[in-house]
Formats: C-alpha cells, sequence, structure tokens
C-alpha cells in the first residue's frame, strides 16, 4: 500500500475546549514521508510534529510542545487522519488549541471522505511492532496492550463506577467504516466533574453542543440554573439521571466509541498508521501516550 495525502486545503474555525480561545485551523496536503506536522501560523509558522516525544500535558486532552509552540486537543484531529488514512498532511492553527468544533472527529472526517485521499506513490511506512508491549496505571487499574499482527485492530472497554454509563466494550477493525462508525462520536463528562475543571482553568469552551454531559443521579433545578449562570449557557433543568446531548446520543454506547476515536488519534503519535493489535481497558490520554512513546522506543 502506498502513501497517501489530503487532496485539497480544509479550512475549520471555532473554539479551543479548554481555553475558549477562537481559533482557525486547516488542514493541507504534505509531501511524502512528511507525517502530521501543526504548524502555529501565530508564531511565525513553528512547527510540532505530531509525535509522542513531544507531548507535553495529557490533562483532560492531549497536548504538544516543541519549544514556545504549543497545539492543545490534538488527538481528535489526529484520529481523523489515521482513520481516513492519511499518511501526511500539515495541520495550520493560529492559536493553541484545535477547535472543538461537535466535540467529535466528524467534520474532518466528512470533508476528507468527499474529496478522497491523493496516492504518492510511494511505498507506506507502517508502525509494525516486534514484540509485545504492555503498559498500566496500577493504581487505576487501566492497560493497554500491543501485540504484533498482521493487520490493525483494536478493542476497547471503559468502565465507570456509574449507574448511567458503567461498562461498554467497543471493538473496530479492517473493514469498519471510521467515517460511519468513530468519527461522529463526541467527547464527555460526568456533571460533578464540571465545577472542578472550570476551577483548573479548563472546559472553558464547551457546553452540550460539543460535549455529551453524564448525569450520575437526581439534580435540582437551582443546582441547574446555578450552573447556567457560571458557564453563561443554558443547561436544560434535569431532574433524573441520563445523558444530556444535543440531538441525543448518536449511539447507544457513543462514549466507549468516543474513547475508540481518541486511542486511534494518541497512538498515532507513535508516527505512523499502526499495524498492530491494541487491546485497551479505561485507558485515556495519559496511559495512551504512554503506550506510543513506548512504541517509539521500541522500532
Amino acid at each position: 500500500m502506498n502513501q497517501y495525502t489530503l487532496r485539497n486545503t480544509y479550512s475549520f474555525e471555532g473554539y479551543g475546549l479548554h481555553t475558549g480561545k477562537k481559533v482557525c485551523a486547516r488542514l493541507l496536503p504534505a509531501p511524502a514521508d512528511t507525517g502530521i506536522v501543526f504548524i502555529r501560523t501565530d508564531l511565525g509558522g513553528l512547527k510540532v510534529p505530531a509525535l509522542a516525544s513531544n507531548v507535553h500535558s495529557t490533562r483532560r486532552s492531549t497536548q504538544l510542545a516543541v519549544g514556545r509552540a504549543k497545539v492543545g486537543t490534538v488527538e481528535h484531529v489526529l484520529s481523523a487522519l489515521t482513520g481516513m488514512g492519511v499518511d501526511n498532511a500539515y495541520v495550520e492553527l493560529d492559536n493553541v488549541e484545535m477547535p472543538i468544533l461537535d466535540g467529535s472527529a466528524r467534520l474532518y472526517a466528512e470533508v476528507i471522505a468527499a474529496d478522497g485521499t491523493q496516492d504518492q506513490g510511494v511505498p507506506r511506512k507502517w508502525v509494525e511492532l516486534k514484540k509485545e508491549i504492555i503498559v498500566r496505571n496500577e493504581k487505576k487499574g487501566s492497560w493497554i496492550k500491543l501485540t504484533p499482527a498482521g493487520e490493525p485492530g483494536i478493542e476497547l472497554t471503559i468502565d465507570f463506577p456509574s449507574k448511567v454509563l458503567g461498562k461498554q466494550t467497543v471493538t473496530f477493525v479492517k473493514g469498519d467504516s471510521y467515517l460511519e462508525s468513530v468519527a461522529p462520536c463526541r467527547t464527555f463528562c460526568f456533571l460533578h466533574e464540571i465545577m472542578p475543571q472550570l476551577m483548573l482553568g479548563l472546559i472553558k469552551g464547551g457546553d452540550i453542543n460539543n460535549a455529551i454531559v453524564i448525569v450520575d443521579k437526581p439534580v435540582s433545578r437551582w443546582r441547574t440554573r446555578r450552573m447556567s449562570r457560571i458557564l453563561h449557557k443554558n443547561v436544560p433543568e434535569v431532574l433524573q439521571p441520563g445523558f444530556l446531548a444535543e440531538g441525543g446520543l448518536r449511539f447507544p454506547d457513543e462514549c466507549a466509541r468516543h474513547k475508540l476515536l481518541d486511542i486511534i488519534g494518541d497512538l498515532r503519535l507513535c508516527g505512523g498508521i499502526p499495524n498492530f493489535r491494541i487491546e485497551a481497558y479505561k485507558a485515556g490520554h495519559r496511559l495512551n501516550t504512554s503506550a506510543a512513546r513506548e512504541v517509539l522506543k521500541n522500532l
């Protein structure tokens, strides 16, 4: 199989999920063997290659940095490029964080699918393993296992102590449609996490138009009204446990599918498109990027 890049340039405008800052981003074709490279146009074109060695932070998203050039919430666009089979691309942005858009990778994937990708006539350099790699977080009981295989495949399980969300397992194997089954799945958080995250300076650009909010227990009208004032957004008056999401859930297991979206994006930081089996239990950005870093070490 050959390497592929984008056929055209695509522009997106929005706000960063955590910074709340307005940002304009563009996806552009790149030469063979470039990989994925972020470019901060507001910093004179400083480049940040999409590599695990450049991971700067994994607090609720994946942030890369090279020198003073930082790029936040990169996992969704990296997931879309990988899921749509793009080996090489430039990602320009004029601020510190990629736009959250609708909280998924759908808009990125749709424009790529509409035009197709461009064959660059150079063989793809798959990222392959010679031995099994396991990374763990003993405290959280989470783990990721990467196994040499003839073709890529993922099995991922989330397991939350929540009667609303709980445990879900999803798979993604050769022949499955990334565009249809993974790209539309939105990021999520629990209602009780919102205030602590705001106090940490996070989710300033988040609302129910770009995230699923999980309500674990009955909520008073007073509390939802207070949340509306704090967020400067309309939070519906929810009295019973369930999901707050614009238009409802897109899949019954949308939250697990979003974690699948995330791990595809984070493991792109191993330097190319993976060609190995991935098994993950309760994985997040820190564990995902640790696994990508281990792959880089073992190449």
